[in-house]
């Protein structure tokens, strides 16, 4: 979830939207348009209904960004760095770095999100009902009080962000992670047992089980069965299975992350770093780099060093971007990547914040460098290796068969 279009900064976190955001908000807008709006106001004329269905929907996930921020902004105020927060089909996501460091900064953390949701639903509620003529109301004696009938295009598009936001923060507080109540739920085990892993554990098991309830629901819909809550339907039982199979994968994801984190927390670069990696003279030519270095192995870059200092990396992405023709004329300092803008690692670092390096910047390896010298390379396949060996051999101390398929 870190690609997407980004939309730029809000209190410094990235924004992005996911090309997903593009079909549930086509969604949104034309259920409103054509169901929802026209039954409220027949009177209105099409420019009408879209124009403030279109509204609705960009206000839900302008809603949905202050649920992602406001997780933000509590987690920066305990430490917890937070990179950017991706907008796509199922909502929001806000993308942090770390876990908290305590029990209290994950409760608040998660408890925050609904809470400003239900904010956001009972201040729309509110305000659409003070801007709600009363006086032109209906009052049927089959169908009772008929709001709509007084309710302008505000007070409309209020009425209905109020109660989906509502729902919002109720469904959130399910404890099934990764949903806030799962969170909150794994706050609580995490403070009552001092364990983390023990509280990931329980948290994304609930997690597991909630997902596979919306899944068999989604089946049950289908095939015409009423679900309590639900109902029978395609399009219900369509998205309670994508929903049901997003929280299984996400919860799943959760376990394995926490299991990764304890085998490479305490594990230095210095254990896991290929000493002999094979270095590059920046004076050689870049198709002397091409023939001698590239065509004869598989890496995807290569350290170029003076001695033994670190000067600048040389990537075949580099490569690709010269001309054929030049290749025999321009020295791979020319074209090389310099040594202030390579990321490195130190000897010391522990694995699992390098592995978060890699993974952040997209590449495959890192530079070991210390004060100036390369002493190795850090290389994501030999920290996937070890894990695997790792996760063989400690199976059961993590007790499930998830460790397997780190």
């Amino acid at each position: 979830m870190a690609t997407g279009m980004r939309l730029g900064r809000v209190f410094g976190i990235k924004l992005i939207v996911d090309a997903s955001l593009l079909v549930i908000f086509v969604l949104i807008s034309f259920q409103l348009a054509v169901g929802v709006f026209p039954a409220w106001h027949p009177e209105w004329t099409l420019a009408m209904t879209w124009s403030v269905a279109i509204a609705a929907a960009i206000l839900f996930f302008v809603s949905v960004l202050v649920h992602e921020l406001s997780h933000a902004l509590v987690g920066r105020a305990f430490g917890v760095p937070v990179r950017s927060i991706t907008l796509f089909m199922f909502g929001g996501m806000a993308n942090i770095e770390r876990d908290p460091d305590s029990p209290k900064a994950e409760l608040l953390m998660a408890i925050v999100g609904p809470i400003a949701s239900l904010v956001i639903g009972v201040s729309s509620l509110l305000l659409g009902g003070w801007l709600t003529d009363l006086s032109s109301t209906d009052i049927d004696i089959d169908h009772g009080f008929d709001l709509a009938a007084g309710m302008g295009p505000a007070a409309t598009l209020l009425m209905w962000l109020g109660p989906v936001n509502i729902v919002l923060a109720l469904f959130n507080m399910v404890p099934a992670f990764p949903l806030d109540g799962g969170r909150v739920l794994r706050a609580v085990v995490w403070g009552a047992t001092g364990d983390l892993r023990t509280a990931t554990r329980w948290a994304s098991g609930a997690g597991r089980i909630f997902a596979w309830f919306l899944i068999v629901s989604g089946v049950a819909t289908i095939v015409g069965i009423d679900v309590p809550l639900f109902g029978p339907g395609l399009i219900q039982g369509m998205w309670l299975i994508l929903i049901g199979w997003f929280l299984h994968g996400a919860a799943v994801a959760s376990h394995r992350q926490l299991i990764i984190r304890d085998l490479l927390d305490d594990v230095p670069v210095a254990r896991l770093m290929r000493r002999n990696a094979a270095t590059i003279d920046p004076r050689i030519t870049v198709a002397e780099l091409v023939e001698n270095h590239i065509m004869k192995t598989d890496e995807p870059a290569f350290p170029v060093v003076d001695g033994e200092h670190l000067i600048g990396i040389i990537a075949l992405d580099d490569v690709r971007k010269i001309p054929r023709l030049q290749w025999d004329r321009l020295l791979v300092l020319d074209v090389m990547t310099p040594r202030e803008h390579v990321v490195t690692t130190s000897p010391n670092d522990d694995v699992y914040s390098a592995l978060q390096v890699l993974g952040r910047r997209d590449i495959a390896q890192l530079p070991v460098v210390e004060n100036g010298r390369l002493l190795g390379i850090l290389r994501r396949r030999d920290v996937a290796r070890w894990l695997e060996l790792q996760s063989e051999t400690r199976a059961p101390e993590f007790g499930t068969p998830a460790t397997r398929q780190v």
